[in-house]
């Protein structure tokens, strides 16, 4: 039973892992952290509440959201001291 829960959850990270071609680069690895992070918050604040699914769900989408913008504003910096200021 565990195994019909584990193998399709094993598969989508796999092809997850194996399908960036080319590295990351700082607004989708800011994008990742704060959605892994926010749905790791939102989980135990759901467990507490009584929902975790929600809270994750919740949590993941507003992390994700704020380590995109943050990711945007780091790489647009890493732009600007690459280019301008030489």
């Amino acid at each position: 039973m565990v195994a019909k829960k584990v193998a399709p959850f094993l598969i989508f990270i796999s092809l997850i892992a194996t399908g960036c071609s080319a590295p990351l680069t700082t607004r989708e690895r800011a994008a990742v952290i704060g959605g892994l992070g926010g749905a790791a918050v939102g989980g135990a604040i759901g467990a507490a509440t009584g929902h975790p699914g929600a809270g994750a769900a919740i949590g993941g989408a507003t992390g994700l959201l704020g380590g995109a913008l943050i990711g945007d504003d780091m790489q647009r910096r890493e732009y600007h001291d690459r280019y301008y200021r030489r």
